[in-house]
Formats: structure tokens, C-alpha cells, sequence
């Protein structure tokens, strides 16, 4: 069982730039996309064998989500129930008969941290959600969560530890999760890997050099340990400033 997860910065583009010979190449069994920068009406993307889910922003250009599946969900659900975390298309979930899958944008904290705040609130309320649904059955949820939780998951810890990202308080969030039931996946396989990034800036041709950030994760309940294979960072593919992330399960 194969699981991607990119965000795109922009699918639009992203299609102009190898998106679905990337996607074709994988033929992953379920596909989420992050940023997909997308209203109804804006698409029509053709991809033979799946079933096709989408949540817009209200605001034009700007966030979004989808999840492609080759196996028809159960039930698919947008957003999170709470409404003031639900105009900006951040999530979508899809359950399965073993797990429910979530595709998710969590919010920047934005230069100077001026939504630092709204992201704590929208992370508590993110973390209710699937410790609600992790009752029920197990939870797998990926995308661009908008932290690098340890020091080893960005180039430049020290110059970066007070930016949007790598502040306490977002890495705090995160540990949370963790201490909740829930394991990031990529960690759980290669624990003191370093140097292997998801997300680059554009400037200061940062990707060529590879001072990046790990801030695109798949991170699973615990009851699935036993099911989890791998987890990988194709961090050779391009098109997007985030390179696309995989899990396999048994």
C-alpha cells in the first residue's frame, strides 16, 4: 500500500512543470496534494482509476487540498467541524475500513509570526479532531504541517529557532501530537538521518545546496507500528519548492 503526499505550491503549475508523469510514475494506491491553489471550476484533471476529492479556500489562489484514491472511501468529510478553522479548504478525510486518511495544510505562522496565535488554536483543534477519529479506528494523516519539530529536520537550527517553523511553540505542538498517540513515520524509521529535507526556498539557491527544512510529514496512529514498511522523501523530484513524501504499509 502505497501513500503520497506533496504540496504542490500550486497545481496549475505544478502541472506545467512533470506533475503527472511523477504522479503516473508512482501510481500511488492514494495521492494527497497540499496548496493546491485552486477554486471549483479551475480543473479538469483526468486521472483514470481514482476517485477524486477536493477542498477550495473561499479565498481565490490560495491554499487547498485533495486526495486521489484508487479504492472508494467509505465516507469523505472537509475540513474539521469547527468553524472558524474551515474556510480555508486545510483539510480532507477519507475513511477507509482499516484507518482514515487526512490530507492537511497546517497554517504558517507567517514573517514575524503574526499568525502564531491563530496556528496554536488551529492545532489544538486539529489535535481534538484526530484523537476523536483515532478512537474509532486508526489514523493516518500527511502533508504540509509547517514545522521542523527537531534541530536535525532543518539546516540552520541556531539562525532559525525564533522564525515561523522552528518556533518552541510550533515544535511544542508537534511534540504533543506525538506524546498523543502518533508517530512520525519518517523518524520512526530513520531516526538520526540528517541532511535529508522537504521544502527549500526559493532564494539564495537554497535547494542546490540543500539547506532545507523538513516540514512535510506522514505521521500514523500507533496501533498501525506493525503495519508501517518504509517511508521515504523524494527529494529529486521537482516542480514544487516541497519535494513530494511516501509511506508504504504491509
Amino acid at each position: 500500500m502505497k501513500l503520497i503526499s506533496w504540496n504542490v505550491n500550486g497545481l496549475r503549475a505544478c502541472l506545467q512543470k512533470g506533475f503527472l508523469d511523477y504522479f503516473n510514475e508512482m501510481d500511488a494506491d492514494i495521492f494527497c496534494l497540499q496548496e493546491t491553489k485552486l477554486q471549483a471550476g479551475q480543473h479538469d484533471l483526468e486521472l483514470p482509476g481514482y476517485h477524486q476529492y477536493w477542498n477550495y479556500a473561499e479565498k481565490k489562489g490560495y491554499s487547498g487540498t485533495a486526495l486521489f484514491t484508487k479504492q472508494e472511501p467509505i465516507s469523505v468529510t472537509y475540513g474539521i467541524g469547527v468553524e472558524e478553522h474551515d474556510h480555508e479548504g486545510r483539510v480532507i478525510t477519507a475513511e477507509f475500513a482499516d484507518y482514515y486518511v487526512i490530507t492537511v495544510y497546517v497554517p504558517n505562522s507567517q514573517r514575524e509570526l503574526t499568525r502564531l496565535e491563530y496556528r496554536q488554536q488551529w492545532e489544538a483543534a486539529f489535535l481534538e479532531y484526530i484523537k476523536g477519529l483515532n478512537v474509532k479506528k486508526p489514523v493516518i494523516y500527511c502533508g504540509d504541517l509547517n514545522v521542523a519539530h527537531q534541530e536535525i529536520d532543518l539546516k540552520n537550527p541556531k539562525t532559525n529557532h525564533h522564525n515561523a517553523g522552528f518556533t518552541d511553540e510550533e515544535r511544542n505542538c508537534f511534540t504533543k501530537v506525538l506524546e498523543s498517540g502518533f508517530i512520525d513515520t519518517f523518524r520512526y524509521f530513520y531516526p538520526d538521518t540528517t541532511d535529508v529535507y522537504s521544502w527549500w526556498s526559493y532564494m539564495f539557491q537554497a535547494r542546490s545546496k540543500n539547506v532545507g527544512w523538513r516540514i512535510d510529514y506522514f505521521v500514523a496512529s500507533e496501533e498501525l507500528k506493525e503495519r508501517l514498511a518504509d517511508a521515504a522523501i523524494h527529494t529529486r523530484v521537482l516542480g514544487s519548492d516541497h519535494c513530494p513524501v511516501e509511506l508504504t504499509l504491509k
